[in-house]
């Protein structure tokens, strides 16, 4: 998670990563903790991770506060400066790596290899790998230079998800949306969810997700 404006998008893949029984190493930015508090009011602090995490989760789009009440015994939280950390290897097991939401400057980091906190060098781990990488960039309007850094990730074969909602799934409600943006991500890492109702070449139709 990078600094980007959109923890909600965040909050939505990662519950939808527990719910598939996805086991989660997770990576918190310094600069992601800004942007949290200041969406969420929430101050993310190594020391008490799983109580800031579990306050995070039970947040709806609409910032209602909540506790999530389900199983996280399957995420492992690593702190963004520690460079010794397992997803800084290529030996260290992952099936890819989501970063979500993604910030012009994370971008820019992977995109040349900087490798500055743990985020941009599991990045860089996973694309050495050959691993499913997927950049949920949040900012708008886009500049050459950025657009450049995007071409560059999808040249070293990393997926490139905008976070931009379609309204053909029937939202009805702010989380609706968000949910659509963490459920094209998922579809890019291969995820099975029901996060949205998908297209079925019939106007007004549609299914339920997966």
């Amino acid at each position: 998670m990078s600094g980007a404006s959109g923890t909600p998008y965040a909050a939505s893949v990662l519950r939808a990563l527990l719910e598939a029984g996805e086991s989660v190493d997770l990576v918190v930015s310094r600069a992601s903790r800004l942007t949290l508090l200041d969406e969420t009011g929430i101050s993310f602090r190594d020391a008490h991770w799983q109580a800031d995490l579990r306050e995070w989760l039970g947040r709806g789009a609409d910032g209602k506060p909540g506790i999530y009440d389900a199983d996280i015994d399957g995420v492992r939280y690593w702190p963004a400066g520690d460079l010794a950390a397992g997803p800084s290897s290529g030996s260290y097991p992952s099936k890819g790596m989501l970063i979500v939401p993604a910030s012009t400057a994370s971008v820019a980091g992977v995109a040349l290899g900087l490798s500055k906190d743990l985020l941009q060098r599991a990045a860089s781990v996973t694309l050495k790998e050959r691993r499913p990488l997927v950049v949920a960039v949040r900012e708008t309007p886009l500049n050459g230079q950025t657009l450049r850094h995007l071409v560059a990730l999808d040249d070293a074969g990393a997926t490139v998800v905008p976070a931009s909602p379609a309204f053909y799934a029937g939202a009805t409600h702010i989380q609706d949306l968000v949910d659509f943006v963490a459920g094209r991500v998922l579809d890019a890492a291969g995820v099975e969810h029901g996060l949205y109702r998908r297209w079925t070449g019939e106007l007004g139709g549609g299914s339920a997700g997966q």
